[in-house]
């Protein structure tokens, strides 16, 4: 029968090394105290025996893992694997252990809150939104400090990290503005995702300030697909556009490559625009305009709320963080001269 394989304590440590086993513990403690004789024993002694300090101990006295989960899906979009990258990245380097927690669009995050709460997270970062009070009420009695972007309200447990896309909408209308735009259109990502939302709001608001007659809007999936779609069915309807704002940069790849196939040059014929800065929207056969970060990202802005709770230790009181957007001017919207009008 095989024997369960046992792992070397800090007893064993300690015997070997010939000292106690407070001196162990104080010798792998993050600011624990022992003389440079004992540490150099402790040490030599733990790289013979294999022995690796456990965190359980330090879970016990501080009541924290600094273990933290992160909810993605989407991972066929660039712009979310930069997201999670960055995120491990950070936090790894300032002490956290991260989780990774597979969420599709449309699936609950409460289902698997339970499990996460088994963990003993010290918090949750939501790479989407939390979309109605119903949803946040429900994460909020776990008791753990959640973060999630783009979502439209908070509570105690809950807050948000947002792009500022009402003015990002209000930019790129005032961008074709400039351009000569003579009608506009907006391909979004589903009606129940607010950020599309208010990117829609401050591009339709804006254009009719200028002038502009009513933009047409249509929704699609944030894919590429999604705007191929959503083109062909712009492109069937008798009102010639001109400009399209798209919610994300996916879609107006698809959108760009949809207009090329129909004969359509951009920008003289059409002006396209994205949103994310994803690393293919500045490729040569692209060259989108798009918004990216300012100096500070929505994973800064989030870790900076991990910060504060941090701080509070149990008192957390949930906020919005609205973050600054860059708007990136390419080839997708440059002056144009001429086009088929």
């Amino acid at each position: 029968m095989n024997e369960q394989k046992k792992f070397p304590s800090s007893v064993d440590v300690a015997r070997r090394a010939g000292v106690s086993q407070s001196a162990v513990s104080r010798t792998f403690a993050p600011n624990g105290s022992v003389s440079e004789k004992t540490r150099a024993k402790v040490l030599a002694a733990a790289e013979e025996l294999g022995y690796r300090p456990s965190v359980i101990p330090r879970i016990m006295l501080t009541h924290r893992s600094f273990l933290v989960a992160i909810a993605i899906g989407g991972m066929y979009n660039p712009f979310n694997s930069s997201v999670l990258e960055t995120f491990a990245r950070k936090l790894q380097a300032i002490g956290y252990q991260v989780m990774l927690v597979q969420v599709e669009h449309g699936e609950s995050l409460e289902s698997v809150m339970p499990r996460l709460a088994g963990y003993r997270v010290d918090a949750i970062f939501v790479a989407r939104g939390v979309l109605d009070d119903q949803s946040a009420a429900a994460l909020a009695e776990f008791r753990i400090p959640i973060v999630a972007f783009h979502t439209p309200l908070r509570n105690e447990w809950v807050s948000s990290v947002c792009w500022d896309n009402l003015d990002a909408g209000r930019q790129i209308a005032e961008l074709f503005h400039k351009r000569g735009l003579r009608q506009g259109a907006f391909i979004g990502g589903p009606p129940q995702v607010t950020s599309g939302m208010e990117r829609w709001r401050g591009f339709r608001i804006r254009l009719l300030e200028l002038g502009h007659p009513e933009p047409v809007m249509l929704h699609a999936p944030f894919t590429y697909e999604g705007g191929v779609e959503a083109t062909e069915r712009l492109l069937s309807r008798p009102l010639h556009v001109d400009a399209v704002f798209c919610s994300n940069d996916l879609a107006a790849i698809g959108c760009m490559d949809t207009l090329r196939e129909r004969g359509l040059n951009i920008p003289e014929d059409v002006m396209v625009a994205g949103f994310d800065d994803i690393p293919e929207a500045s490729w040569k056969g692209n060259d989108l305009t798009t918004f990216g970060q300012s100096d500070v990202s929505l994973v800064d802005a989030s870790l900076a709320i991990l910060s504060d709770v941090v701080e509070a230790m149990q008192h957390f009181s949930g906020i919005i963080v609205t973050v600054p957007v860059r708007l990136i001017e390419r080839g997708s919207t440059a002056p144009r001269h001429g086009g088929r009008h």
